[in-house]
């Protein structure tokens, strides 16, 4: 009896050593291999990146905030300190941060904080050219809403003057945004009138009116430029006091959201002398703001919305939710092709495909550019994958004939500009980023950055400027004959 009882114990302490053993030879002995920060308005990311998977604990504290990040079985190492210098003085949320060797095989790190944030901590497995990674996500406590900006930006065109910040709201998520057909707020008119009031130049309330609908569909959101009903002429509001006049008109805004693509931990296409897909579609991209926010639509101020402003990464799916959430009237989004030779070249449009790929071409490079958030880093924890999926199965034909027709006329003014076409048709496949239910969408690919000749034409300012004026009258060609739709407030 007692000899089992020893024999149970003697085994007992072994296996719990070796899980100790096993447990060290995961975490310990770890080599850092870069460190990375990226700060933008949305959120910072900090990446650690290990040849093996780090272990970590995490403290917030508050007054000032801080945030300790432990992460066990590591020693010091020069390529972490490196984190230091890593921190820009214009990060929205981390104003410094200290690393050191807390105890035995425990790396601590702290970060000031600039506001209290919602870090998120997560770890990314091996992919592309990227090893094991290890990603602190710094959120701030009110979402940043993107209606923000255009708002502001109208109310200083109409003379108003800078608009106070709105009061703290709750974080808005995806669950959020209205689905088609729903009956829905106007998250837009009423922040604007908002603001306005604010600024003491109140906006007269509009009537609503329904949106069309078509048999065997669902309704599409009342923003959708599904049909060629042109939008309404501005009403004037009556002047009561200087400037009155100017600063209370309301008018339609168009809206054209803008996607440069990849960004942040995700470079894209790189081309042969280095050049960086994520730098020239954001650089193209910008041009082609200036030129929108300097246009109108039958008398209706453009503005532009930018998914990325900065060199941060954006998953697909909240690309796409950022379009919505302004509701958006068209959505552009801007790459540079690559190809495993570098003969291949030519600019591309593409628009999204309800069933198979238009051509074996496009099929290929849908799956590359969905393959973006495995590549950027998504943190996958309480991501609904059936909700997401839901969403992108409404895109609707009208959609689709109406991304069509943008792309067609996009086509039509780079052939123009005497850029070399890859396709001379728009070509269709299952890209994520443009499955919008609600909103026509194209994707853009300038150039096969791959190929030395065109990666040199694609890093001049000078061919930018052409491809961006090419875009713009694109745009401006497509609401000429698909007049945008009259949504049920105006701005």
């Amino acid at each position: 009896m007692h000899a089992a009882q020893a024999t149970r114990r003697r085994l007992l302490q072994a296996g719990t050593l070796a899980l100790l053993l096993g447990r060290q030879h995961i975490a310990f002995g770890a080599s850092i291999v870069a460190v990375r920060m990226w700060p933008a308005q949305d959120y910072t990311r900090i990446t650690i990146e290990s040849d093996k998977r780090l272990q970590t604990q995490q403290l917030m504290v508050g007054n000032p905030p801080r945030m300790a990040i432990d992460i066990d079985g590591l020693e010091l190492s020069p390529t972490l300190r490196e984190l230091v210098g890593k921190v820009r003085a214009d990060d929205p949320y981390v104003a410094g941060l200290r690393v050191g060797q807390f105890a035995p095989r425990v790396v601590r790190i702290v970060f000031d904080l600039k506001q209290p944030v919602v870090p998120q901590v997560f770890s990314l497995a091996p992919v592309a050219a990227y090893q094991n990674r290890l990603v602190f996500d710094l959120y701030p406590q009110r979402a940043v809403d993107p209606l923000e900006a255009l708002i502001a930006d109208r109310l200083r065109d109409a003379g108003a003057g800078p608009a106070p910040a709105a009061a703290p709201q709750p974080p808005r998520t995806a669950q959020a945004t209205p689905a088609p057909g729903a009956d829905s707020n106007d998250p837009l008119g009423d922040l604007m009138r908002q603001q306005a009031n604010r600024a003491g130049t109140p906006l007269p309330p509009v009537a609503s009116a329904p949106a069309p609908t078509q048999p065997g569909l669902a309704p599409p959101a009342p923003q959708a430029p599904v049909a060629n009903t042109p939008a309404p002429p501005a009403p004037a509001a009556t002047a009561t006091g200087p400037n009155r006049a100017t600063t209370s008109r309301t008018d339609r805004i168009i809206i054209v959201a803008l996607d440069p693509g990849h960004g942040g931990e995700d470079p894209g296409a790189i081309g042969p002398n280095g050049t960086r897909e994520k730098d020239i579609v954001l650089s193209v991209a910008r041009r082609l703001r200036d030129r929108i926010n300097a246009s109108n639509v039958g008398g209706n101020p453009m503005r532009a919305f930018m998914t990325r402003d900065a060199d941060f990464f954006v998953p697909l799916g909240v690309r796409v939710q950022k379009a919505r959430r302004v509701q958006a009237d068209l959505f552009v989004s801007i790459h540079a092709d690559a190809f495993t030779t570098p003969s291949a070249r030519g600019a591309s449009v593409y628009a999204l495909s309800q069933s198979g790929a238009s051509s074996t071409a496009a099929r290929w490079l849908a799956n590359k550019e969905n393959e973006a958030d495995a590549v950027g880093g998504v943190n996958m924890s309480g991501q609904d994958a059936h909700v997401q999926r839901a969403l992108f199965d409404m895109s609707t034909t009208a959609q689709i004939n109406d991304s069509i027709k943008l792309g067609t006329a996009m086509l039509g003014e780079m052939k123009d500009m005497g850029a070399r076409l890859h396709k001379p048709r728009v070509e269709q496949a299952g890209f994520a980023v443009l499955k919008a239910p609600d909103i026509p969408s194209v994707l853009v690919e300038t150039a096969f950055i791959s190929n030395p000749e065109e990666e040199s034409k694609l890093r001049s300012a000078s061919y930018q400027e052409e491809l961006a004026d090419a875009l713009m009258r694109g745009i401006q060609g497509y609401f000429a004959k698909n007049p945008p739709l009259a949504r049920s407030r105006q701005l």
